[in-house]
């Protein structure tokens, strides 16, 4: 199962960037013996349109476009479902049973998401009740994952 992050904004060079690429790595070569792999990032710039209603269409629509493919999408959203680790390992190995081939994780700009991103999506996911910058949340997403992968490993990595 091909795992994609998309996201608004560009992750630039610095300690973020790096953490990210740790955990990406990470989960790619863990995911392997899960039937996942790789994990990719797509990026879309901002939306200059004047005003948060356009640039929310304007960024859903560009991140749907980049997306269909996807067997599965789940919207990160401070609204969303709050799952623990352990959920979220039994989310995605049911989705990995389920046949789905590519589960793309979609990242919002500063505005949230338009409706064409939130339309029929699987899952509506919170990483948490605070507000996080959206690099970190690449970083914190891809953290997940790979807790998720070595939960489903029986990695000792993660222990509840």
């Amino acid at each position: 199962m091909r795992l994609v992050i998309a996201a608004v904004g560009r992750l630039k060079e610095g300690p973020e960037r790096q953490l990210f690429e740790r955990y990406r790595d990470r989960v790619t070569a863990s995911g392997r013996a899960l039937g996942w792999g790789p994990l990719v990032l797509v990026e879309i710039p901002e939306s200059r349109a004047p005003d948060p209603a356009a640039r929310k269409a304007d960024e859903s629509a560009r991140l749907v476009a980049k997306l269909r493919d996807a067997g599965a999408r789940i919207v990160l959203d401070e609204n969303g479902r709050d799952l623990t680790s352990d959920a979220f390992a039994a989310f995605l190995r049911g989705q990995r049973e389920a046949g789905v081939r590519s589960l793309a994780f979609l990242i919002g700009g500063p505005d949230g998401h338009g409706p064409e991103a939130l339309a029929g999506v699987d899952l509506t996911l919170s990483l948490g009740r605070m507000t996080l910058p959206h690099m970190l949340v690449r970083v914190v997403l891809a953290e997940q994952l790979y807790r998720a992968a070595t939960i489903l490993s029986g990695h000792p990595y993660h222990r509840s």
